[in-house]
C-alpha cells in the first residue's frame, strides 16, 4: 500500500525553503550593498562641482576675440536658459526626474526586460542623477557592481543637493558632440546663439544628442537629427508639457545650423596669440597663490579650465587694417626683390592629381584673394594657367612683369620690367595667382580715359580664361603696433606676415636695430641742454678712437655725402648720421641713454657713441612706447594689452588700470613733435604724409638695408612699423625706412584716421613759434648751449618714473 502523502509536510518544507532562501538572498544583496558601498567615492566633487571651463577672451568692444579651453564649456544657471531647454532633456532623459529619489525603479524593470528580451545590456534605465555620478565619480563600464555603487550615490546625491542643482550640473557637464560640453556650448556650436536664445525646436534636437552626439550630430545626420528631434518634440507634447500648437510650430520650424566662431581669424590671430603668452606667464603657482586661488593648475592648464573672462585693449577695425596693410607692404617689398621662383613644380600624375582635388569656384579669387593655379602653357607674352573645375586663367606681361631674378645690390626701379613670360614659368608649375582688374567699358566722353574695374565671380566664365597676376608669398617678415597714448591701450599689433606660418611675434619678441629711428631720443635731449631747432650742427666726416680699445669709428652718412654745417631741423629731417653723433657727442651719451630709459625703452644700453644711431636691439612695441611721450605732453604710458580678468564667479583677478609718467617735459615734446612733423612733410618720412592730417615721425634703417621702420604719430595714436628678415639679410638696395616701412604706416592710417576728428598738437606755455619750429620762450631763437647742470637736472626731472614705471606686461 503506497504511503500517504504529507501535504502539511511538503508545505512546510516549502516554506522552509523560500524562507531560508529569502534570508540567504536578502543577506546575499545586503552583503552586495555593503560590500559596494565600502569605498564608494565621495560626492563632494558634485557638491562643489567645478568642472574645465572655457576662458573667452573679448576685444576692447566687448566682441569675442577667441576662446582657450581643453573641454569648451560655458557654465550657466537654469535661469540662463530658454524655458524649453531643461523641459526637453527630461522628456527625453528622465521625465521622472522630479518625482524619483536618486533611482526610477520602473525605468529599471523597463529597462531590464528590454535587455531579456533583445539578449543586450543597451538600455540601462539610468536616471539623469545616475548619469551624473557616472560622468564624475565612477567608470562607465557597464557591471552590475557599477550600477548597485551608481545607485547608492544617487540616492546620497539626492539627499545631499536639491533637484534643481542637479539638473544644473547635468546640463553644464553632458558631452553633446563637436567638442561641445554642456547646453551653452551645444548652443554656440549648432545654432550659433546663447542658451537663453534658442527655441522649443532648438533645444528639442539638442535634447535628442546624449543618445548619441555623434549618430545625431545635426551637421553630419541631419535626417538623423531631425527624426530624433521629432521623437523629443512627441514626448513633450504626449507629457502636456507644451501644447499641440506649440508642437505643431516647432515641428515646422526650420532648422539652420550654423556655428558661433570660436577664434577670430585672419589678423586677430597674432593678438590672441599674445594675450594666451601673457597669461600663461602670469598664473605661476607662485601668482596663483598670491592672489588666494587654491588650484593644484596652473600656466596652461589653468588658463584653459578656470572659464577667465579676459579683456583686451584691441580694437577689431585697427587691427584688421593693421593686417592688411602690413601684408600689403610685404608684398610689394617681396615684388620688387624679385621672382624666386614656382613653389612647386609637378610631374604629369602630380599635375592631373591637382586638377583633381580642386574645388576652385569664381569665388574664391573675390576680395583680391590668392589660389593656386597650374602652369598649362608659356608663350612670350603670357602664361595660361588651370584654375580647376574647368576654369582656366591667362597671365599676360603687365601680370609678371615684376618677376625679375633677384639682385639685391640691384633696386627694382633701376631693374627693366620682364616682357618674357618664358623667363619666369614652364608648364607644369604650381603657383599662387589673383584676379586682375578688367578694363571698364567706354562710356560718353570717358572713352579715351583707361579705366579698370575690379573682378566680378558672376562674370567668370569656364570657356573664357580669366585674366590673374602672379603672386608671390614674401619671405620677408614685420611687424606693426599702435598704441593710444592717453589711455596706453595697444590698439592693433601684427607681429608677421601670416599667423599660420609662424606664430612669432615680432612686435613684442623680437628685437632689432632700430638704426635713425632712434635718433629722436638724442634731440630730445639735446634740446634739454641748449639746442634748438635752428641750432648749426656739423654734417662732415667723423672718427672717434675709443679711449680703451683703440678701436676707430668712422659712421657715414646713407648717401656718403655731407652737407657741411646745417640747422638742426633740417639734420633730423634729412636723418644725417654724423650730425647726431656729433649731437650725443656734446650733449654726453650718458645722458642720452638717460633720456631712452625716462621715455620707457628696456634694453641695457652700453655708453657707446654707436647707441645714437640705434645700435642697440629694441622690440617694435617698445620703440612705439618710446614715441608716446612725444604724442602726449611728455607723458610716457605703460602699454595695455590686457586690461582686466575676472574668475568665473566674477571675482576681479587683475585689473591693469592707466599709467603715465613725465617722460619728457611737455615744452620737450612739443618741440620734438614739431621737428618730426617737419620729417614727414620735407624729410625722409614723406611716403607718410597724409592729407588733412598732422602727422610726425622718423624713419629708421640698418646698415646694408637689412631692417627697415617708421614710427609715426598723432596726438591720439602712435604707430611702429618694423620690416625685416628673420635671419639678416639685406631688403635690397635702396629699402629704406622711408621706401619700405612709411608706405604700409601709411596704407594702415589711411584706413583708421576716420576714427579720430583731425587733431593737431597743442602747443604747452613756454612755447614760441617761428618759420614752422617750436622754440623755448626762455631760449634765444638761434640757440645756445646750456650748462651741464641745466641739463642734467632737465634729465633728473623726467627720468624717475620712467625707471620705475618701466616694465612689461604682468
Amino acid at each position: 500500500m503506497a504511503a500517504r502523502i504529507s501535504w502539511k509536510g511538503i508545505f512546510l518544507g516549502l516554506f522552509v525553503l523560500v524562507f531560508a532562501g529569502s534570508l540567504l538572498g536578502g543577506g546575499a544583496v545586503a552583503l552586495l550593498f555593503y560590500w559596494a558601498s565600502r569605498d564608494l567615492p565621495n560626492i563632494t566633487r558634485i557638491a562643489d562641482y567645478a568642472p574645465p571651463l572655457a576662458t573667452t577672451v573679448l576685444a576692447r568692444d566687448g566682441s569675442q576675440l577667441g576662446v582657450l579651453c581643453h573641454e569648451k564649456r560655458f557654465l550657466v544657471g537654469l535661469g540662463d536658459m530658454s524655458r524649453f531647454l531643461p523641459l526637453a532633456f527630461l522628456a527625453a532623459e528622465d521625465d521622472a526626474f522630479y518625482r524619483h529619489l536618486g533611482v526610477d525603479p520602473v525605468a529599471i524593470v523597463r529597462a531590464a526586460l528590454t535587455n531579456f528580451r533583445t539578449g543586450t545590456k543597451g538600455s540601462g534605465g539610468s536616471t539623469i542623477t545616475q548619469q551624473i555620478i557616472k560622468q564624475l565619480l565612477l567608470s562607465s563600464e557597464r557591471t552590475y557592481t557599477r550600477k548597485i555603487k551608481e545607485a547608492l550615490l544617487a540616492y546620497k546625491l539626492e539627499k545631499h543637493l536639491s533637484k534643481d542643482e542637479i539638473l544644473t550640473v547635468y546640463l553644464n557637464q553632458i558631452f553633446l558632440g563637436e567638442h561641445a560640453y554642456g547646453v551653452e556650448a551645444a548652443a554656440r556650436t549648432y545654432f550659433g546663439k546663447h542658451a537663453s536664445d534658442i527655441t522649443l525646436a532648438e533645444s528639442a534636437l539638442l535634447a535628442g544628442l546624449p543618445k548619441g552626439p555623434s549618430q545625431y550630430n545635426p551637421f553630419r545626420h541631419p535626417e538623423r537629427a531631425k527624426g530624433r528631434q521629432m521623437y523629443v518634440l512627441g514626448r513633450l507634447r504626449d507629457m502636456k508639457w507644451i501644447t499641440p500648437e506649440e508642437y505643431r510650430q516647432a515641428a515646422a520650424e526650420p532648422l539652420v545650423y550654423w556655428s558661433m566662431p570660436d577664434n577670430a581669424a585672419g589678423a586677430a590671430q597674432w593678438y590672441l596669440e599674445e594675450v594666451r603668452r601673457l597669461l600663461i606667464e602670469f598664473f605661476t603657482e607662485k601668482n596663483l597663490a598670491a592672489l588666494g586661488i587654491e588650484t593644484g593648475k596652473y600656466g596652461e592648464d589653468y588658463v584653459y579650465e578656470a572659464g577667465l573672462t579676459v579683456r583686451t585693449a584691441m580694437v577689431p577695425a585697427h587691427q584688421e587694417a593693421a593686417g592688411q596693410a602690413l601684408r600689403r607692404g610685404l608684398e610689394e617689398l617681396d615684388k620688387r626683390q624679385g621672382w624666386r621662383g614656382a613653389p612647386e613644380h609637378l610631374d604629369e600624375e602630380g599635375q592631373r592629381a591637382f586638377l583633381a582635388r580642386s574645388a576652385f569656384v569664381p569665388l574664391d579669387l573675390a576680395g583680391g584673394a590668392w589660389v593656386k593655379a597650374l602652369v598649362t602653357r608659356v608663350a612670350q607674352r603670357e602664361a595660361g594657367v588651370a584654375l580647376g573645375q574647368g576654369y582656366t586663367g591667362v597671365i599676360s606681361a603687365e601680370g609678371f612683369s615684376w618677376a625679375r631674378k633677384p639682385n639685391p645690390k640691384v633696386s627694382a626701379a633701376a631693374a627693366p620690367p620682364v616682357r618674357d613670360a618664358r623667363q619666369v614659368l614652364s608648364p607644369g608649375d604650381l603657383i599662387w595667382v589673383s584676379a586682375a582688374e578688367r578694363p571698364a567699358a567706354p562710356r560718353g566722353k570717358a572713352r579715351r580715359e583707361t579705366k579698370t574695374e575690379p573682378y566680378d565671380p558672376a562674370e567668370a566664365r569656364k570657356d573664357t580664361p580669366v585674366p590673374v597676376l602672379l603672386q608671390q608669398e614674401p619671405a620677408v617678415q614685420g611687424a606693426l603696433a599702435s598704441i593710444e597714448p592717453q589711455s596706453g591701450d595697444v590698439v592693433a599689433m601684427i607681429g608677421g606676415y601670416s599667423f599660420g606660418e609662424s606664430h612669432f611675434n615680432r612686435a613684442t619678441q623680437s628685437r632689432r636695430q632700430p638704426g635713425s629711428s632712434f635718433k629722436p631720443v638724442v634731440y630730445s635731449t639735446a634740446l634739454d641742454f641748449g639746442f634748438t631747432p635752428s641750432s648749426p650742427v656739423l654734417d662732415a666726416p667723423f672718427v672717434y678712437i675709443n679711449p680703451w680699445t683703440n678701436q676707430v669709428w668712422r659712421p657715414s652718412n646713407y648717401e656718403h655725402d655731407y652737407k657741411g654745417e646745417i640747422p638742426l631741423h633740417k639734420a633730423l629731417a634729412l636723418s644725417r648720421n654724423t650730425c647726431t653723433v656729433r649731437v650725443a657727442q656734446q650733449v654726453g651719451i650718458a645722458n642720452v641713454i638717460q633720456r631712452a630709459k625716462s621715455l620707457g625703452l628696456e634694453p641695457q644700453f652700453p655708453e657707446e657713441l654707436s647707441v645714437s644711431l640705434g645700435a642697440v636691439a629694441v622690440s617694435p612695441l617698445n620703440l612705439t612706447q618710446a614715441y608716446a611721450a612725444f604724442a602726449n605732453q611728455g607723458l610716457g604710458v605703460r602699454p595695455r594689452i590686457i586690461t582686466s580678468i575676472t574668475d568665473a564667479a566674477g571675482r576681479e583677478l587683475y585689473r591693469q588700470d592707466v599709467e603715465h609718467w613725465q617722460a619728457v617735459t611737455p615744452q620737450n615734446a612739443y618741440m620734438m613733435a614739431s621737428l618730426l612733423k617737419n620729417v614727414v612733410n620735407a624729410g625722409t618720412g614723406v611716403r607718410a604724409r597724409m592729407e588733412g592730417r598732422f602727422i610726425a615721425g622718423k624713419t629708421g634703417t640698418t646698415n646694408e638695408e637689412h631692417d627697415a621702420w617708421f614710427m609715426g604719430f598723432t596726438p591720439y595714436l602712435v604707430t611702429g612699423v618694423y620690416v625685416g628678415y628673420d635671419q639678416l639679410q639685406s631688403l635690397g638696395r635702396q629699402e629704406q625706412g622711408g621706401r619700405t616701412a612709411a608706405p604700409i604706416f601709411r596704407y594702415y592710417r589711411g584706413q583708421v584716421e576716420d576714427l579720430y576728428p583731425p587733431q593737431d598738437f597743442v602747443p604747452p606755455e613756454g612755447i614760441v613759434m617761428q618759420d614752422g619750429f617750436a622754440y623755448r620762450s626762455d631760449m634765444p631763437l638761434e640757440g645756445r648751449a646750456a650748462t651741464d647742470e641745466e641739463g642734467a637736472q632737465a634729465l633728473r626731472d623726467t627720468s624717475e618714473g620712467g625707471e620705475n614705471l618701466m616694465r612689461q606686461m604682468f
